[in-house]
């Protein structure tokens, strides 16, 4: 089993900065699991964001969405079992509610059926 615990949303003004983190927990999680954020915005079906996942020796993969390339960056940090989204230059469109997900394989993050998800943070984005 693993736990995803979401943190650090929050009202923000349009061309601010939010950094939003996931603590995973549980005996199902490793470094080498794959981890990715989704969001779901009012009448809309739930998207996916970016995705984290290591690959060969040591290195690490990342994917962005379209729509956040460039200004959205995610990282994870092993030695506390916890990945982040740092969102940059944020507009009124990225408003939704931010969902950590998390499992064994990274093509199952990428298309949204992973097997672990957490409850979700708020991301108010004011124009």
């Amino acid at each position: 089993q693993v736990q995803l615990v979401e943190s650090g949303g929050g009202l923000v003004q349009a061309g601010g900065s939010l950094r939003l983190s996931c603590a995973a927990s549980g005996r199902g999680f490793s470094s080498r699991s794959a981890l990715g954020w989704f969001r779901q915005a009012p009448g809309k079906e739930r998207e996916f964001v970016a995705a984290i996942s290591w690959v060969g020796h040591n290195a690490y993969y990342a994917d962005y969405a379209d729509s956040v390339k460039g200004r959205f960056t995610i990282s994870r940090d092993n030695t506390k079992n916890t990945v982040y989204l740092q969102m940059n230059s944020l507009k009124p469109e990225d408003t939704a509610v931010y969902y950590c997900a998390a499992d064994n394989s990274a093509p199952r993050i990428r298309t949204g059926s992973a097997a672990y998800w957490g409850q979700g943070t708020q991301v108010t984005v004011s124009s």
